[in-house]
């Protein structure tokens, strides 16, 4: 059977951006909400889901910002946006998904333990990390453990990361580390592109095993000294990056992320009528 891990932070910003905006009855913007709401029961609908959670940012810093100032943080989020994620956890909830809410640690954090703990498991045929994120891509393992963007229907296993990275899903850290992250605030290092990244990634697989030489670097890339150059006095700082990109498989997560914990039994009933009610719209069907 199969197993949804689900990215609630990145699911109510992108129904933020994407489902039409909506006052409550109270005139509350909840058009997040909604969207994410009529979205998670979509999914409850389609035929084999079975077994799903969901982990949000209810506190968008974490351990990261105490260790990198320049880490993401809540400063400039809408503020319509911001008020929605209580909502949007009640919601997840409601439905009957099992939903971890985060504060010490991240969201994707949460996916990264619930992929470790399942991925052994011998009646999971498959997890699904439901989230483009790049950074959930270090998680993938072989096809049974996938990353699965909603969207696009897109599924990327383990011959799909080295297709998209150029590097097997362990060095995506010292990939990200290298080339930086804008959407977590890691800025990587300078001339530092994708391709160079890969290139020797693929060949050495952790930024501490690049040599510090180029002219000892056993394959082509264009630019090499330059490279060799900008990293070398920040090999410290590259590490810093690599530690902020390494996602956590041991995150405290209650209920714990096993197959009993996360079997869906139908929703909160009396909860989702009221949250429905609230929100000033009709209660979605459900299996």
């Amino acid at each position: 059977m199969q197993v949804h891990l689900i990215d609630g932070t990145y699911e109510l910003f992108r129904a933020h951006f994407g489902a039409p905006s909506r006052s409550a009855p109270n005139g509350q913007e909840v058009g997040a909400t909604v969207g994410l709401l009529r979205s998670f029961a979509a999914l409850l609908r389609e035929p084999g889901t079975t077994h799903v959670a969901c982990a949000f940012d209810t506190v968008i810093e974490s351990f990261r910002n105490e260790l990198f100032a320049g880490y993401k943080t809540g400063e400039g989020m809408e503020p319509a946006l911001l008020a929605q994620f209580p909502l949007a956890e009640r919601a997840s909830a409601a439905l009957g998904i099992v939903t971890w809410p985060m504060r010490e640690v991240e969201a994707d954090d949460a996916l990264a333990t619930g992929a470790a703990r399942l991925r052994d498991d011998e009646r999971v045929t498959r997890v699904l990390l439901c989230s483009p994120d790049k950074d959930l891509a270090q998680c993938v393992r072989g096809e049974r453990v996938v990353g699965f963007d909603r969207r696009k229907q897109e599924t990327l296993d383990e011959t799909g990361v080295l297709a998209k990275f150029g590097v097997s899903p362990g060095s995506i850290p010292d990939y990200l580390a290298l080339v930086g992250d804008s959407a977590d605030g890691i800025p990587g290092i300078p001339r530092w592109g994708a391709k160079a990244a890969a290139a020797l990634l693929a060949r050495y697989e952790r930024l501490d095993a690049i040599p510090e030489d180029p002219a000892s670097w056993d394959i082509k890339v264009r630019g090499a000294a330059g490279l060799a150059e900008n990293l070398n006095p920040r090999r410290d700082d590259a590490r810093l990056y690599r530690t902020l990109a390494t996602l956590r498989e041991d995150a405290e997560l209650t209920p714990p992320a096993t197959l009993e914990a996360l079997a869906w039994r139908g929703p909160d009933q009396p909860a989702l009528v009221a949250l429905c009610a609230e929100l000033g719209v009709s209660v979605p069907a459900l299996p």
